[in-house]
């Protein structure tokens, strides 16, 4: 499957969409990388471990802005970068 950016980039909400509803990825490979502000370095949480409410993805009672997300990786190839 090619990766490859485009020109075009996809909101965050449209690409967590393309994720979970193409068939395209599998789940499981997929990780996301959000900026925490009080350690201020990017931290890696697995797709299958999150829920998403509106503009907030949930993982272990913890809201994390979609704004604060900054990339997703399928397996170790970046498929979206802000």
């Amino acid at each position: 499957m090619d990766y490859t950016f485009k020109k075009i980039m996809l909101y965050i909400k449209d690409f967590l969409n393309k994720i979970k509803f193409s068939g395209k990825f599998n789940q499981d490979d997929i990780t996301i990388y959000y900026h925490d502000r009080i350690l201020n370095k990017l931290i890696p949480i697995k797709y299958k471990n999150i829920k998403r409410e509106g503009n907030f993805l949930i993982k272990d009672n913890k809201s994390i802005p979609l704004h604060r997300i900054k990339e997703i990786r399928n397996k170790s190839i970046i498929i979206w970068r802000r």
